[in-house]
């Protein structure tokens, strides 16, 4: 009886130490795949914020564009009702009266001059 008791202590010591093993390996395996994941998260926060960087700056030089693009239609406008005013004077748009401020109309009643303006924020 006691053999067989002692038997049964070492299979199941035999069989605890396999399950201890395979778990370790187990374990290692989790690690290494964590490790993996970990990598590949940063990795993808890496594409991601080099992404945003790109975006931004697209964004910055589409902004950039509109404006430009903006200003020369305003030129052309601005060319187009000069050159009506020349050859097609019924199409001409005259600008609006300027409305001067109380120094500016005591220069102008004074004979004096104002100084000029620029349409439209063109130079």
């Amino acid at each position: 009886e006691a053999d067989d008791k002692k038997k049964a202590l070492e299979l199941s010591l035999k069989d605890s130490q396999t399950a201890i093993d395979e778990m370790t390996g187990l374990i290692s395996t989790l690690s290494e795949e964590i490790s993996a994941l970990a990598a590949g998260i940063k990795s993808l926060d890496k594409a991601v914020s080099e992404a945003t960087a790109q975006r931004q700056e697209e964004n910055a030089d589409f902004k950039e564009l509109m404006a430009n693009d903006g200003t020369a239609k305003e030129v052309l406008a601005w060319a187009k009702n000069r050159l009506n005013k020349f050859y097609n004077p019924k199409l001409y748009q005259a600008p609006p009266k300027r409305e001067l401020s109380g120094e500016e109309r005591i220069t102008v009643n004074m004979g004096g001059t104002l100084a000029p303006t620029t349409l439209g924020g063109i130079a």
